[in-house]
């Protein structure tokens, strides 16, 4: 068995030399020659290393001893040479002590209320000497009392203090020292004031010095001292002063109101002697009253206002003067002369901006509406507005030769332009601006109707131009002439039946003349009213679209008419969309098209973008035509009429699709079985040929073309040589571009690899993440859950030192009831047996006298 700790520890004292033999005399008499304190020392460094060695639980070390001797900083114990990784002995005696001194307090402390807390300066600080804390309290004292000089809230009013130890100054006679700079007391005076104000030299500090002194200072005031004011009372006074003083200001302002209007009176009488003096013509008026200051000039409005004028009045002429200052077209700056560089860049960004909203447009994607805004701004250029009169004539110059509107080349009919002299200025034509319009909405008026002008040139003849409604007309503009029977006025139709009321004696080639006039006579800027005029005649002009078609007038004026739709269009879109929409919802009821809905459905193409994903009008007019096209059974009607309408509807759904390029598999169905059947007209026949090549161009960039157009190509073999090469060269086209799928269309990404990394002072504790953001996120995590095992270590080693605090005070406290306890019940019983013994004595005595 191996020895028991007694042994061991016994054995280890004597191997240090604690312990052993007894020593001679001779031996004790030469160690006491070695220095003392260097052998205690030694001593208690060596028991302090038995103590370590003999206690395994007192060191942490590892489980093995090392195999190979190494360098390293930690100490290694001399017990087979282990590497001390700590000592949780020593840990746990300071965290032991740690929580005695801080924890045990708080705990004592808790569910306690009240106490007296020392604050006194020095106090609780061990450090310090009663002579540095009664010298630090005596300059916190002073302190203090230098700084309530300045306290106003301050109690005590009126403090004497006495200099010279609190003794007065007496010379040797026994008289007091005066003032020397009492005038008072100089001397003059022998009454009794000198005999009462024998008392010292006094300082005082008293917030009322200057009253008191400007009252006399009399002996009331000095036996009975000014009381101080509240704070309410404070601020009554200072409430009231403010009213005072904002009182005296009021009158200040009204008494400077008064002077100025008494000198705005007189001002008419001297301006009107001052004009008749200019006028070297002298007035039989009074003189005015005499003004010191002859410059000042008023204004005339404010003093006919004055005079008595009605304010109402001044107002009115007031704004009719603003409202022609911002209509002065010379006020207006001028922009620089651009060049024909710049001039060329900006039509360029604008085409370009407006491809890219078409193409947003046709995506589907919003578009937002300033774009719109700035797109129809665009189209506004300077010459929709009036340009300055020339005056290079008043200055002996040669002005710019005159320009006609016929020199213009217009592309378009909408890019006719209407002057300002071409409207009548008479009483019903002058223009109306209500006084309580916004600025804002009379411009946006202002912009409509300049784009809608830009549609109407050459309103008016030569015959015209002599009428008094276009009495003020300068010069014409367009070379047309009118026939001599139509009016020059008309009523503007409301509706469609009053539309064929106007045009009842009109000629068919006349019908655009009058539009032109009701347009011309009935502007938006001539009456306030117009505008909801022509709002109304727009519509009337769409169902006209329909009517005339369909009584077979000439489609020169059909197509005129459109024009002018087109042109109404861009100022009452909603109007026009609304129309157009309703012919569309009767037109779905129907069995087949006329003609006047196949006109309706021309306009739409033509009057609005058929390039965009989703369309109010243009939408709906697409899914009609389909519908048509792909509920019609071609190959059972005899009648021809039918494959006329089919042919012109897909030729319609092509050239809606000419941006957009959709496909529509309705379109390509009707033509193929139209081509199957034979009753086509030759004519018929050269129609859906035209489209089939038509759309054969259009989707040829469609992955599926091959698989669409095939079929055509046996019903064009036999007869038709052309149109058959023509597909067969796109069919071929198409194929040659497909390419076989594919998993990748490009070269194979290899795996990532690289070559392996050796570190030649490997630390297995270290990170070598070549990711700096995720070895630091692990070091973080680390650190965390490092930190949290310690805090939950601590917290259950707090939570033992509370359970061991509370067990010792009850422990405490039972042994100290169970003391009581045994106390009281060894008095009991002592008195007890004390009584019980003299009940016994007595009880012998008893016996005994018996």
């Amino acid at each position: 068995m191996p020895a028991s700790q007694l042994k061991r520890l016994k054995a280890s004292l004597r191997d240090q030399g604690i312990t052993g033999p007894q020593k001679s005399k001779k031996q004790k008499k030469q160690a006491r020659h070695d220095a003392a304190a260097d052998r205690r020392v030694q001593r208690n460094r060596t028991l302090e290393n038995i103590r370590t060695n003999f206690n395994p639980f007192d060191v942490k070390s590892a489980a093995r001893p090392r195999k190979f001797d190494v360098t390293t900083n930690q100490s290694i114990s001399s017990k087979n040479g282990r590497v001390v990784l700590g000592r949780p002995g020593v840990s746990k005696s300071a965290g032991e002590e740690a929580r005695r001194r801080m924890l045990l307090p708080e705990m004592q402390r808790r569910n306690r209320v009240g106490g007296i807390v020392d604050r006194r300066i020095g106090e609780s600080d061990p450090s310090m000497t009663p002579e540095e804390r009664a010298l630090q309290r005596f300059a916190r004292e002073k302190q203090k009392r230098k700084g309530n000089v300045f306290d106003l809230e301050d109690a005590e009013e009126e403090e004497e203090l006495l200099t010279h130890g609190g003794r007065t100054l007496e010379f040797g006679n026994g008289q007091t020292a005066k003032d020397d700079f009492d005038e008072g007391e100089s001397g003059l005076s022998d009454g009794p004031e000198s005999d009462e104000e024998a008392g010292g030299i006094l300082r005082k500090r008293k917030r009322g010095d200057e009253s008191d002194a400007e009252q006399g200072g009399s002996e009331e005031n000095e036996e009975h001292p000014e009381r101080k004011k509240s704070k309410a009372e404070v601020m009554k006074e200072v409430i009231a002063k403010s009213k005072l003083y904002k009182y005296e200001r009021q009158q200040a302002k009204e008494d400077d109101d008064n002077l100025r209007e008494q000198l705005d009176q007189g001002l008419p009488d001297i301006l009107a002697e001052l004009r008749g003096k200019i006028s070297q013509r002298p007035p039989p008026t009074p003189a005015a009253p005499e003004v010191h200051n002859r410059e000042i000039i008023m204004n005339p409005e404010r003093a006919a206002m004055l005079n008595g004028a009605s304010r109402k009045e001044v107002e009115k002429r007031y704004d009719e003067q603003l409202r022609q200052m911002a209509q002065d077209k010379r006020a207006a700056p001028t922009e620089r002369t651009k060049t024909e560089e710049e001039k060329a860049k900006e039509e360029a960004a604008r085409l370009k901006e407006l491809e890219e909203q078409r193409l947003r447009r046709m995506r589907g994607e919003q578009v937002r509406d300033e774009e719109d805004d700035e797109e129809t701004q665009s189209h506004i250029t300077d010459d929709h507005f009036e340009e300055d009169p020339d005056d290079a004539a008043q200055f002996g110059l040669s002005g710019p030769p005159p320009s006609s509107q016929a020199q213009l080349v217009l592309d378009d009919e909408d890019e006719f332009l209407i002057e300002d002299d071409l409207i009548a200025s008479g009483s019903d034509a002058d223009p109306i601006l209500s006084g309580d319009e916004d600025w804002a909405t009379a411009e946006e008026d202002q912009v409509n109707d300049a784009q809608e002008d830009d549609f109407v040139q050459g309103l008016l003849s030569k015959e015209e131009l002599g009428r008094p409604e276009f009495a003020n007309s300068k010069k014409p503009t367009s070379n047309l002439t009118s026939t001599e029977d139509l009016a020059y006025t008309y009523p503007c139709p409301a509706s469609h039946d009053e539309l064929l009321k106007v045009f009842g004696g009109v000629p068919i080639s006349d019908v655009p003349t009058v539009i032109r006039r009701i347009r011309t006579l009935y502007h938006p800027q001539l009456h306030e009213d117009n505008k909801a005029k022509l709002a109304n005649f727009s519509v009337a002009l769409v169902d006209h679209i329909s009517h005339a078609t369909q009584d077979m007038q000439s489609l020169d004026t059909v197509e005129i008419i459109i024009r002018h739709v087109h042109s109404l269009s861009r100022t009452y879109p909603e109007k026009i969309a609304n129309a157009f929409r309703a012919h569309l919802t009767s037109m779905r009821q129907k069995s087949k098209p006329d003609s006047g809905d196949l006109a309706l459905l021309t306009a739409i193409g033509s009057i609005y973008p058929t390039s965009d994903h989703f369309h109010t009008v243009v939408t709906p007019a697409i899914t009609i035509m389909t519908q048509w096209l792909g509920l019609s059974r071609v190959t059972d009607s005899p009648l021809s009429t039918d494959f006329t309408t089919g042919a012109y509807l897909v030729s319609l759904c092509l050239q809606y699709q000419t941006n957009s390029k959709r496909y529509i598999p309705e379109a390509t169905i009707y033509t193929l079985h139209a081509l199957r059947n034979s009753r086509l007209t030759p004519d018929l026949l050269a129609a859906h040929l035209h489209n089939l090549t038509t759309m054969a161009t259009l989707w040829q960039h469609l992955p599926s073309f091959p698989e669409i157009f095939r079929p055509f190509l046996p019903l064009l073999k036999p007869s038709h040589p052309k149109p058959h090469s023509h597909l067969s060269i796109l069919i071929h086209s198409s194929l040659a571009q497909r390419q076989p799928l594919r998993l990748h269309h490009h070269r194979p990404i290899p795996i990532k690899s690289a070559t392996p990394r050796f570190e030649d002072g490997f630390d297995p504790a270290k990170h070598y993440d070549p990711d700096r953001g995720r070895a630091e996120a692990q070091k973080l995590s680390k650190e965390y859950k490092r930190e949290r095992k310690g805090a939950l270590r601590e917290l259950r080693k707090d939570a033992n030192f509370v359970a061991r605090e509370r067990l010792r005070e009850k422990r405490v406290r039972d042994e100290e009831y169970d003391r009581k306890y045994r106390r009281l019940v060894a008095e009991i019983q002592g008195e007890e047996g004390r009584e019980a013994k003299e009940y016994e004595r007595e009880k012998r005595a008893r016996k005994r006298r018996r």
